[in-house]
């Protein structure tokens, strides 16, 4: 049995994302999850000035080590305009600036979603080309699209979508066994 640690990109309370990293990391069989929320450590926005006058924040230190306790990782991302959140980008940054290797050894689950329908997809694919600098692997990724009309009440409401995420959750699983 591993330990996952699960996470939202977004700081917001009404994260779409969150509420979906919920459902899949409730799904997840065979493996210890915790579900973290991140908004509760603070980062404050990093910089080359802030990081040499006051060094690092006991925040980026916590969220670290916690990381280090876990073998995998599932990460929801959000997106803003396109992009990453600037939250979640500043985590990162602080993270990176800690420990270059931050994900060393993790293997990592990516889900995105949005209300549109491409589902965070642009967010998704930065996420999966950038961790693997700072030692993850990301083994599988899913973006669910048009959220407000594919899920309700914490249940997926799209049959096709629902067998996707599972069919992403078994990969990702039998990953972590070898």
């Amino acid at each position: 049995m591993k330990k996952i640690l699960a996470f939202a990109g977004s700081n917001s309370s009404t994260s779409i994302n969150f509420q979906l990293l919920k459902h899949v990391a409730n799904r997840i069989q065979g493996h210890e999850v915790k579900i973290q929320d991140l908004k509760q450590y603070d980062l404050p926005i990093y910089s080359a000035d802030r990081e040499k006058e006051k060094g690092m924040p006991i925040g980026a230190t916590i969220i670290n080590n916690i990381i280090k306790e876990h073998d995998a990782l599932v990460i929801a991302v959000n997106e803003h305009n396109g992009n990453v959140s600037a939250y979640f980008k500043n985590i990162i940054d602080w993270l990176s600036r800690l420990d270059r290797n931050f994900l060393d050894g993790k293997k990592i689950l990516l889900i995105s979603t949005s209300p549109g329908k491409r589902g965070a997809a642009s967010a998704l694919e930065y996420t999966k080309g950038i961790l693997p600098r700072f030692g993850g692997e990301v083994i599988e990724s899913f973006s669910f699209p048009s959220f407000n009309d594919n899920f309700k009440d914490g249940e997926m409401l799209n049959e096709v979508l629902d067998m996707g995420i599972q069919d992403v959750l078994t990969t990702f699983s039998h990953q972590l066994e070898e």
